[in-house]
């Protein structure tokens, strides 16, 4: 079964002009504060806490990567769980949350240089937190490149979110097409 023959269940009309309200609202206050963290940005964080302590049970490098992964992975598996359902308003939220979600580790990475952002751990004084991505990169031996490499992430963020709006959309007109076209042939 392809992605885009799914036969998904209705969008009603008020309830697509209710989410591309609050997309907008959303998009809007994330451009506003662009490159910047959020309060919103602490729904992920508890997320990508959480994948420290799982993934760490796996070893050092994947309990250092398990916040980014976990934090990413969530959204996506709900994601799914919402395409085998077939529901399209929550497949758009959590492909945004995904999105969303990236735009806020490609902060992180940005800061790599700068370390200007609060640290947040599980399990140590704050003291000893240590950067994810200080730590990431110069393992890669990429860290001279944090900035540019987490700009580029923020742009295929952006990207993703103004694509799943899009998609909800794209989603929508489809089906009142549908419906349009089975109208005129009970005519």
């Amino acid at each position: 079964m392809e992605f885009a023959n799914i036969e998904w269940q209705p969008l009603s009309r008020t309830g697509f002009v209710a989410w591309l309200i609050f997309y907008a609202v959303i998009l809007l206050f994330l451009a506003v504060h662009f490159g910047q963290l959020t309060l919103l940005d602490n729904i992920h964080l508890v997320t990508h806490e959480a994948g420290h302590l799982l993934f760490g049970w796996l070893g050092e490098t994947l309990g250092l990567w398990g916040g980014t992964l976990l934090q990413l992975l969530v959204p996506a598996l709900l994601a799914m769980a919402f395409v085998v359902r077939r529901e399209i308003p929550g497949v758009a939220f959590c492909v945004l949350a995904f999105f969303h979600s990236l735009s806020g580790v490609a902060i992180y990475m940005s800061d790599a240089l700068r370390q200007e952002l609060p640290l947040v751990t599980v399990g140590a004084p704050a003291d000893e937190a240590q950067h994810d991505w200080v730590r990431i990169f110069s393992q890669l031996g990429v860290l001279p490149h944090a900035i540019q490499i987490g700009n580029t992430f923020r742009l295929l963020a952006w990207i993703g979110m103004l694509a799943t709006v899009a998609w909800l959309c794209w989603r929508y007109l489809q089906q009142e097409r549908a419906d349009t076209a089975g109208c005129s042939r009970d005519s």
